[in-house]
């Protein structure tokens, strides 16, 4: 249900329930940790593309069934957003549709999110009773601002792509037949570079 491609230093992991609306379930969450522990030691790995399969849904978050038993808050979702975040190389979430709950914070410890004009965002944790991943408002924070994150998180508003876009909570809509092809694009100059200086670069964005 987790994908993973690799073609030289580019890595395109895939959430891929697409019956299921591409939503997580623990041990998909644990596959995940794994895939960003294996980057992590990957020394040539320069660009990482995460995906949803099908053409309506980045992911519903978590699989509505371990949601009941446990799942919306275990320790799981932050330790994946936190191995992606903590990633050397580009990483790039190509929001192949709509993303929601606790999906949301991969995406946002990606250093870049594109997505369809199709999709929508939201983070429905006020309505159903949950806190956020720890580190998901500050990163929505850092993004779209504290008014705009309270919008989503406590407002609990669903927000269209090009709203996002404006937002600055995606940063280019792309068509979406073409939304890997995309982030692919954008990953060559990575992909050619060198991977200790892409390292240093990414570095000083973040200082």
């Amino acid at each position: 249900m987790i994908e993973v491609s690799r073609d030289g230093g580019l890595w395109t992991v895939t959430l891929n329930r697409p019956d299921k609306a591409n939503s997580l379930t623990a041990t998909m969450l644990e596959r995940l940790v794994e895939i960003a522990e294996e980057a992590a030691s990957d020394e040539a790995l320069r660009a990482l593309i995460l995906t949803g399969a099908g053409d309506k849904v980045f992911s519903a978050g978590a699989d509505l069934d371990e949601a009941l038993a446990g799942l919306a808050t275990s320790p799981l979702w932050e330790q994946v957003s936190s191995g992606i975040a903590a990633l050397p190389c580009l990483t790039i979430a190509a929001l192949n549709g709509t993303l929601a709950g606790g999906a949301f914070g991969m995406a946002l410890a990606c250093d870049l999110r594109i997505a369809v004009p199709e999709a929508k965002f939201f983070y429905p944790v006020a309505r159903l009773g949950f806190l956020p991943q720890p580190s998901d408002p500050g990163r929505l924070r850092d993004l779209v601002g504290p008014a705009r994150a309270k919008l989503l998180l406590l407002g609990g508003q669903k927000l269209p792509a090009d709203e996002a876009l404006s937002f600055g909570l995606v940063d280019r809509l792309v068509p979406r037949e073409g939304v890997l092809d995309a982030a692919r694009e954008i990953a060559e100059a990575s992909v050619q570079g060198n991977p200790d200086v892409l390292r240093r670069i990414k570095a000083m964005c973040d200082a």
